[in-house]
C-alpha cells in the first residue's frame, strides 16, 4: 500500500517509516500539514496516518479539509491528544481510527490492515435534489423549481449540511462543529442569524417552505 505519514517529531516518522516499509509498504513522510493537505489531494495514497499537533495546518483541519473536497482516503490519527473529546473530535472530523501515543506498532499496523480490508467507498452524489430544491455540490449552485438562488458561502455550507441529512436533525452544536469548525459554544447566534438569512433566500419566496425548526432540538430539512 502507499501511505502517507504526517507528523511532525522526526523520531516518531522514523520508527513509523522503517516499520512500515520493512511490513512491505511504500511510504512518504511529510512534517508540515500544509503540504501533506497538497500532497493528499491527489487522491493517490491508501492510508493517511495524521498527527494532530503539526506546524502550517493541524490535523483536525487537515482531515476535514480533505473530506470536505471528498478525498475519502482512510486517515489514522496517531496523537498524544488522549481525551475523550478529542477522539471524538478527530472522528467527527473524517478520520476513520484513532490511536494514541505511546503506541505498539504492532497494533498500529493491525488498524492499517484492518482499514485496507475496508470495502472501497461509493462515490458521493454531487447532486442532491429534495422536493422541487437542487444543490450542486462541485458548481456550487442552488436552485429551487429551476430557479438559481445566489447563497454565500456560510449559508451555502448550512443548506449543504441540511441536504446531506436526508430529513435528519441538526443541532445547533453539529453545525458550529461542520461549518463554522467550532468545537465550543461560541454563545452567540451565529446559527440563528445565518439560518434566517437562508430561509430568507431558499424558502421565503416559495409557497413551500422546505427547513423546518425543531424546537429544542435544531433544523431539518424535509422532502
Amino acid at each position: 500500500m502507499q501511505i502517507l505519514v504526517v507528523e511532525d517529531d522526526q523520531t516518531t516518522a522514523d520508527f513509523l517509516c522503517k516499520g512500515l516499509r520493512q511490513e512491505g509498504h511504500a511510504v512518504d513522510h511529510l512534517a508540515d500539514g500544509r503540504d501533506a493537505l497538497s500532497d493528499a489531494m491527489r487522491g493517490t495514497y491508501d492510508i493517511l496516518i495524521v498527527d494532530r499537533m503539526l506546524p502550517g495546518l493541524d490535523g483536525l483541519s487537515l482531515i476535514k479539509a480533505l473530506r470536505a473536497a471528498h478525498v475519502k482516503t482512510p486517515a489514522i490519527f496517531l496523537t498524544a491528544m488522549d481525551g475523550l473529546e478529542d477522539r471524538i473530535q478527530g472522528l467527527r472530523a473524517g478520520g476513520d481510527d484513532y490511536l494514541v501515543k505511546p503506541f505498539a506498532f504492532g497494533e498500529l499496523s493491525a488498524r492499517v490492515d484492518a482499514l485496507a480490508r475496508r470495502p472501497t467507498i461509493q462515490e458521493h452524489e454531487t447532486v442532491l435534489r429534495i422536493a422541487d430544491a437542487e444543490i450542486d455540490l462541485l458548481r456550487r449552485r442552488v436552485t429551487r423549481g429551476g430557479q438559481d438562488i445566489d447563497l454565500l458561502p456560510r449559508e451555502f455550507s448550512l443548506l449543504e449540511q441540511l441536504f446531506q441529512a436526508k430529513g435528519r436533525v441538526l443541532t445547533r452544536t453539529m453545525l458550529l462543529e461542520t461549518v463554522w469548525g467550532l468545537s465550543f459554544d461560541p454563545q452567540t447566534n451565529v446559527v440563528e442569524a445565518h439560518m434566517s438569512r437562508l430561509r430568507a433566500k431558499f424558502d421565503k419566496p416559495f409557497e413551500r417552505h422546505l427547513i423546518a425548526t425543531v424546537r429544542g432540538a435544531g433544523y431539518r430539512l424535509d422532502g
